[in-house]
């Protein structure tokens, strides 16, 4: 189901719809929409420091379809690493203001710059537009020659940025702007840039699987509405189930007015989700109670405590069910600012939770034996949503170093480490490495140095061990490791595993053959999940 969320957390004090147009660009007030954006970007974006595994459209060769006239290119769908989703903020058109020629789109621009420079945030941020009659309906129209003197020289200015970020070379011309457009499109799409300010284009037709958020502060109404807000409604993952709409000025009756008029053709696709309130404490639908999470955190506690064993399979797979849908609550909660502070369950217990579901994940895709009923067909594990509130090593270390601080004698902090990597799906493989480095240090140690040192001569002792066990080829071995690694992503397609299995004999049978190959595919795989983002 496409779903579009209308925030409820912005407040009317901050973002008050009004007509004065010198009050909505006082620097005052972009000042506040700018930080607004900045200290919740990670949270509505579900950026996390965890980078997570999502298939989505890779469009290659960006440069070279920027150049070409015709917007062709091939497309393939790979397994690529995306760090949370980008988002567009749709900003008003220049305004004359006590006679003096106002664009809000160079005003908050230039604000995203200054606040991002203060604070260190890492934020990749551009801008396109060009001229439009109407700034309530969004077009894609390149005409910048109508644009006025203010508008096109920080269009020029901001295209420049963009040519320094990126090692490109455009302008506002006729032909290297329409190049600028296909190149803005593409890095949209691949998530190179995080937020891209517009006043009229990417509003219409553009779809980007990972562009999930919406920041609108202007004037939207009927289809121009509808199809701004279809912008963020492409559905790639569980984890990306709705996208989110964030308006600085109040467009409810205008939303309401337009998907009553278009709620049978365009605006099919959009759904507006219920209140925080609805989904934190339940709500009644078509006659049926829905459970909220403040119940099932309930439901969670006492049906199935800390510390106890979940030993039928009936009550595994009632656990797997709850924790799943508590999950998938969770998710949509946490686009919510109402929701910090109140997720009941304090971290430890919930990576507890965790670390139990993940156990049973692990179990239950253990190959069975051939008497045992196969019990996964009617369970669904939500690992795309616990992948994106994991830990990372980054945060492992830093507890590490906590652990050396106090003498290597804290083993409250031991404990932790422990927790928060039995509850990470990605951790787990890496327990082994992570428990071995912990166990060596001393009080002389570095820990960003040796750790570095420690995973190097681990990789490099494992993966001999793996050639020599298996007879493969050491140097065709190795080039395929590092290719592996630069990529990202393992794959076993094409001939390149073919190339490094050991000479066969000419009395083996295929399916001996067969099975060396699956079992040299499983060791290399556990062993790019051991030291995958390590390096």
């Amino acid at each position: 189901m496409k779903t579009v969320k209308m925030a409820p957390d912005v407040k009317d004090a901050q973002v008050r719809a009004i007509d004065v147009e010198s009050a909505l660009t006082a620097p005052e007030r972009i000042s506040d929409v700018v930080k607004y954006i900045l200290e919740r970007f990670n949270q509505k974006t579900k950026r996390n420091e965890q980078r997570s595994l999502y298939e989505y459209r890779v469009i290659q060769n960006v440069k070279e379809m920027a150049a070409s006239k015709h917007n062709t290119v091939a497309e393939k769908k790979t397994s690529a690493q995306v760090n949370g989703f980008n988002s567009i903020f749709a900003v008003s058109n220049s305004i004359i203001i006590n006679g003096k020629r106002v664009a809000p789109v160079q005003l908050y621009y230039e604000e995203f710059k200054r606040q991002l420079a203060a604070s260190g945030q890492l934020l990749r941020v551009a801008t396109i537009f060009s001229f439009m009659p109407n700034e309530e309906e969004p077009g894609e129209e390149f005409d910048n020659e109508r644009l006025d003197t203010v508008s096109r020289d920080f269009l020029e200015s901001a295209i420049a940025d963009y040519n320094a970020m990126f090692d490109v070379n455009y302008d506002t011309s006729a032909d290297k702007f329409q190049n600028y457009y296909k190149d803005v499109s593409l890095r949209m799409k691949n998530r190179e840039i995080d937020l891209l300010i517009v006043v009229n284009m990417f509003l219409t037709g553009f779809d980007a699987t990972t562009l999930n958020t919406l920041w609108v502060d202007k004037n939207l109404r009927q289809h121009g509405l509808i199809q701004a807000f279809s912008r963020t409604n492409r559905i790639l993952n569980s984890v990306k189930t709705f996208g989110n709409i964030i308006c600085f000025r109040d467009l409810k009756q205008a939303t309401d007015d337009a998907i009553a008029l278009f709620g049978n053709r365009e605006a099919g696709g959009i759904v507006l989700l219920k209140t925080y309130d609805d989904y934190y404490n339940g709500y009644e639908e078509d006659g049926k109670h829905k459970s909220g999470y403040v119940e099932l955190i309930q439901l969670l506690t006492s049906t199935y405590p800390l510390g106890s064993a979940i030993i039928s399979e009936n009550a595994q797979k009632g656990f797997i069910r709850l924790f799943g849908a508590i999950l998938r609550l969770k998710n949509i909660l946490t686009a919510f600012d109402d929701f910090g502070g109140n997720e009941i369950l304090s971290e430890r217990d919930f990576q507890d939770y965790q670390s139990m579901y993940l156990d049973l994940y692990q179990a239950f895709n253990k190959e069975t034996d051939a008497e045992k009923e196969n019990i996964n067909d009617d369970i669904v594990f939500e690992i795309e949503l616990i992948k994106q509130i994991e830990v990372n090593i980054d945060y492992i270390l830093m507890l590490v170093v906590k652990y050396h601080e106090s003498n290597c004698t804290d083993k409250s902090i031991l404990a932790d480490i422990q927790k928060a990597v039995d509850s990470s799906i990605e951790l787990r493989s890496k327990k082994e490495l992570i428990e071995g480095f912990i166990s060596r240090i001393n009080t002389g140690s570095n820990i960003d140095r040796d750790w570095e040192a420690f995973v190097l001569a681990q990789k490099e002792t494992d993966l001999t061990k793996l050639i020599k066990e298996e007879r493969l080829k050491a140097e065709e071995t190795q080039r395929f490791v590092e290719n592996v690694f630069y990529d990202g992503v393992f794959r076993t397609t094409g001939t390149d595993i073919d190339k490094i299995l050991p000479p066969v004999s000419r009395f083996s049978k295929e399916s001996n053959r067969s099975v060396t190959k699956q079992r040299i595919i499983d060791k290399l795989q556990s062993f790019f999940e051991k030291y995958r983002g390590l390096q």
